[in-house]
């Protein structure tokens, strides 16, 4: 059975023209941008905490690094080449990253010692705790 990419109307009246150049040109151009070998990314915020959600499949928890400076949380991960891995004769490869960093600016309202990170699934998931209302509240001082 042969695979066969479906030909909208918008396009020239010959298909097998327009794959081979699209397939042509999206892999000279997608080689060299690294918006491609950027991880996606979810970020949620609950009362307690902030939560990031990284899609980096085909990792495992000792490719990633995590480091808070300031208030900027940086995420890098580095693939490590397996020894004595068979390289394989792929016709097409578009999934493939050997590292990428992320980096995120934290609010004010982050407490730094309440940050954890577990890789689940190919998902990496960052719990930032919130800092305690009561420290952040507004406190009406009074002039002597």
């Amino acid at each position: 059975m042969t695979l066969v990419k479906f030909n909208n109307r918008t396009r020239n009246s010959a298909p097998y023209f327009n794959n081979v150049f699209d397939s042509l040109f999206s892999e000279a151009i997608n080689k060299n941008l690294t918006v491609n070998k950027i991880p996606s990314v979810n970020i949620l915020e609950t009362a307690e905490d902030y939560k990031i959600e990284l899609a980096a499949p085909g990792l495992t928890k000792d490719d990633f690094q995590i480091n808070l400076k300031k208030d900027t949380l940086s995420v890098w991960a580095e693939k490590k080449a397996e020894e004595g891995a068979v390289e394989k004769d792929y016709n097409r490869k578009e999934f493939d990253f050997n590292s990428f960093a992320r980096s995120f600016v934290l609010p004010e309202s982050v407490d730094a010692e309440k940050i954890a990170a577990e890789y689940v699934n190919g998902i990496l998931n960052i719990t930032i705790g919130k800092k305690d209302e009561s420290q952040t509240a507004n406190k009406e001082i009074k002039v002597s």
